[in-house]
């Protein structure tokens, strides 16, 4: 882990201050991403988290840089709070050099192992396998490391849920499996494709806990991932996360979500993590109105610097696209 990502992870340690500046950044990072895709600055698709901000920085608030971290690609937020420069994930989204992937992984393709997390799937639920693969690595090698696998609540219906849990179970693998359920899979509301209300219902299927979070609740969020990381390293196996939240945008790209009920949007963002936070914050007298506003006028310098710095630099070129590529010398 470099200097900076370490200061960056480290700073979710220093209090609950750091927490709020880390969500505002997130929201700041997506609205500014959400814009450049209508400029024509980004090319494919994007996918952004706003409204969603409290389960990635509570996620990273309570795990270790080594432990290893699978998320979708609804990603920008996690790799922020892991610890991932906005630089970085902005010159990646925007096919600069200066990405984390050089420019050819896009929006959907983040990866940085020196914060824990592994690539970022465009798969649904594929990363629920590999989270417990890095667990496995972590058990035989004797580490008391653990893997996190982040996904969506349309992911919790294929194949790759049962089978990851299933097998994670058996081993008693240190993995935790949280689900984000933002309510909606791709365009359709989960009560449209799920019988049941609470996905984490599903864990006693597997003989392993299940437990429903308020996803708009940083703390609660922190809270539920440490116990359950903590009874993973202490060989105790996994436990099934259902972060209950919301996501302003659309699936992605141009989606206005047409589909959502009416009322429905406003009614989550009366409870929205990050005004609620701040608010809670200064009541309880952690956080004055005064620097409450110098966070959000520096995450705002931050954003704007990222952008300068990733439109400064290089675009990928054809050429870099086949880097990375294996190929047996002699031909085929």
């Amino acid at each position: 882990m470099t200097a900076t990502s370490l200061d960056r992870r480290a700073r979710l340690q220093a209090g609950r201050p750091a927490r709020y500046e880390a969500m505002c950044e997130i929201r700041a990072f997506e609205d500014r991403v959400q814009a450049m895709f209508f400029e024509g600055l980004v090319h494919g698709t994007t996918h952004t988290c706003q409204g969603q901000e409290a389960v990635a920085v509570g996620i990273a608030a309570a795990a270790r840089p080594t432990d290893r971290v699978t998320c979708t690609y609804r990603g920008h937020g996690h790799a922020l709070a892991l610890g991932m420069h906005p630089r970085t994930v902005l010159g990646e989204i925007t096919g600069r050099t200066i990405g984390s992937m050089g420019g050819v992984g896009g929006s959907m393709h983040l990866c940085d192992m020196s914060v824990g997390l592994l690539p970022t799937f465009a798969i649904i639920g594929a990363g629920i396998p590999v989270a417990a693969g890095a667990a496995l690595t972590a058990q035989v090698r004797g580490t008391d490391d653990a893997a996190i696998g982040i996904f969506g609540d349309g992911a919790a219906n294929i194949g790759a849920f049962h089978e990851g849990l299933n097998l994670a179970a058996i081993w008693k693998l240190p993995v935790v499996f949280v689900c984000e359920n933002n309510q909606y899979g791709e365009y359709s509301a989960i009560r449209l494709t799920t019988p049941i209300e609470d996905l984490a219902d599903r864990a006693i299927s597997y003989g392993i806990p299940g437990e429903i979070v308020d996803g708009q609740d940083v703390d609660a969020v922190a809270e539920a991932v440490s116990g359950a990381l903590e009874r993973a390293r202490a060989g105790q196996g996994p436990t099934l996360l259902e972060m209950k939240t919301y996501r302003y945008a659309g699936h992605s790209r141009a989606d206005t979500a047409p589909y959502r009920p009416e009322g429905e949007f406003d009614r989550w963002y009366e409870r929205d993590p990050i005004n609620t936070y701040r608010a809670r914050l200064i009541d309880e007298g952690e956080m004055t109105a005064e620097q409450a506003e110098e966070i959000e006028a520096r995450v705002a310098r931050r954003v704007a610097e990222a952008e300068e710095t990733a439109a400064a630099s290089d675009p990928a070129s054809v050429d870099d696209m086949f880097r990375n590529i294996y190929a047996p010398a002699g031909g085929r």
